[in-house]
């Protein structure tokens, strides 16, 4: 009974603080303020996830993240008419880091792409290679289809821009890593791709590997719809 008393006057504290902040009240810094803007280069924190869910509702908060990013985007005309309708797409055409070309993002995407970018890419090719990735090869983002492009069924998270799917990277002193031919090598690519796999689990919310199955052995599928799975 004492532990349940203590683990309610910890939620109770935990609760009057974030009220406490939304209410201006108490000062936090501002990663640890739920309701602060999210700052794309700071380091991601329990927070981060909540901060994320909340740019789908909110295109002023998600344009305001995305303007810490350093991502170069252009907003796209909305198609409501379409049969895969767009609302506040951007198209993304690269930042810190080249693309193989620009692609077609939801808001939210482009940010976890950003995130990642900064968060898990770099970061494991400096942990790696002791360099930095210059370009990622993507195989596309939007698309309207269906899961597995299946004649029946429901739509791919691709089919709302809300999807990418990356093949391989290339470094500062020009080799490629490419997930078709060195996903299975156990040596320095290997390592990488893992690394960078894992690291993108906490900023997207769905991550298909090699792992997965059969037809994702050549690229990372990453996405930020309702569902969890990191494989």
């Amino acid at each position: 009974m004492r532990f349940r008393g203590w683990l309610l006057l910890i939620l109770l504290i935990i609760a009057a603080a974030g009220v406490g902040a939304w209410r201006g009240w108490i000062s936090l810094p501002p990663q640890w303020n739920a309701w602060a803007p999210l700052d794309v280069k700071a380091e991601p924190n329990l927070l981060t996830r909540y901060k994320l869910m909340r740019l789908r509702a909110d295109s002023q908060l998600c344009d305001q993240a995305l303007s810490s990013s350093g991502l170069r985007v252009t907003h796209q005309a909305d198609s409501p008419d379409a049969k895969c309708p767009l609302t506040n797409a951007l198209r993304v055409q690269g930042g810190d880091v080249a693309l193989s070309s620009s692609f077609l993002a939801s808001c939210r995407l482009a940010v976890s792409f950003a995130l990642f970018e900064h968060h898990a890419l770099q970061p494991a090719a400096q942990a790696i290679y002791g360099q930095a990735v210059t370009r990622v090869d993507h195989l596309g983002s939007f698309a309207c289809r269906n899961v597995y492009s299946r004649e029946n069924g429901r739509l791919s998270q691709h089919a709302s821009a809300n999807a990418l799917d990356i093949a391989g990277f290339r470094l500062a002193d020009g080799r490629t890593v490419n997930v078709l031919k060195d996903w299975s090598k156990d040596n320095q690519d290997g390592r990488f791709l893992r690394q960078v796999r894992d690291g993108a689990c906490g900023l997207f919310s769905v991550v298909l590997s090699p792992d997965y199955n059969a037809a994702h052995r050549n690229h990372f599928h990453l996405d930020v719809g309702p569902w969890w799975v990191c494989r």
